[in-house]
């Protein structure tokens, strides 16, 4: 079965940049997007990035648009989610999730029909 696997955060100064890599494990039968996802404690969980394989075409959260960018590597099955500007706010548990692209309201990348859609999580830390 296609796993999720994050790579290790880590911490950073307000202003530093970091680098989130989602490897899976083997090639996806399943699904058409990957999204980042982040959860802050007492925060609900918030969809950050998203990217559809199809096209290339990427999606972000106001929160990050314009710091953050989601790329998709198909021959390593990797997507990468690229972080500058960071700040405090930006502290929290990210998690990547493959699924299938969806509009409700807006766009999202839905996982719940995708087996093991989630990785395991890491996290960032942003000091001021």
């Amino acid at each position: 079965q296609v796993h999720m696997v994050e790579s290790k955060g880590g911490s950073v100064q307000a202003g530093g940049s970091l680098t989130l890599s989602c490897a899976a494990s083997e090639y996806m039968s399943e699904g058409n997007c990957m999204a980042w996802h982040r959860q802050a404690p007492g925060k609900e969980r918030e969809e950050v990035a998203i990217i559809y394989f199809r096209t290339g075409k990427t999606y972000y959260a106001e929160s990050v648009k314009g710091r953050f960018t989601i790329s998709h590597d198909p021959a390593q099955n990797t997507v990468d989610l690229q972080m500058d500007r960071l700040k405090p706010d930006d502290t929290a548990t990210y998690y990547c999730a493959a699924g299938y692209l969806q509009f409700l309201y807006k766009w999202y990348c839905n996982p719940s029909d995708v087996r093991n859609a989630w990785g395991q999580g890491t996290q960032v830390n942003v000091s001021s």
